[in-house]
């Protein structure tokens, strides 16, 4: 078997780090559809939606860095530029959302895509024995089911 430097298969650990690009794509696409959802966000829920908006950012910009941070310690190349991300990424663009329902069905159906991603992420890197990003996919999969909970309940 072919090793890096952290011990697990040279080939597979390319494979996460290219999908972990993926991963970073769309959360990138997310993270911009969020500003615009907290930004443009208008009626009787503002200050409510505004401020979650807001959170779920700050929460994506953490995350897009730590997805980053993997890649680098996979010894691979994290993407960055608007062009990679377009031609990655599966999540639906929010552009010009100014409604509740539409902001919050946005948010659930991107990280509907998001988990998907993770999951397939969370496979492979259990194949590959790579605890790091398998941690890091199960953490960030279980955040992301209670907030589609969350948001589910608001719709309901």
């Amino acid at each position: 078997m072919n090793t890096k430097i952290l011990g697990l298969s040279e080939s597979k650990i390319n494979e996460l780090a290219e999908d972990l690009n993926i991963l970073l794509a769309n959360y990138q696409v997310y993270y911009q559809s969020l500003r615009g959802l907290h930004w443009n966000i208008k009626g009787k829920n503002f200050f409510q939606l505004h401020e979650k908006f807001e959170e779920l950012y700050n929460d994506s910009q953490v995350k897009i860095d730590e997805v980053a941070e993997r890649i680098l310690t996979l010894e691979g190349t994290p993407l960055h530029t608007f062009d990679d991300y377009s031609k990655l990424a599966k999540v639906p663009v929010g552009k010009n959302i100014s409604k509740d329902v539409e902001a919050v069905n946005l948010v659930v159906s991107s990280l509907k895509e998001i988990i998907q991603i993770e999951r397939a992420i969370l496979d492979k890197s259990a194949e590959a024995d790579d605890e790091g990003t398998n941690a890091m996919m199960s953490d960030f999969i279980s955040e992301q089911e209670k907030t589609i909970w969350m948001f589910k309940s608001w719709l309901a």
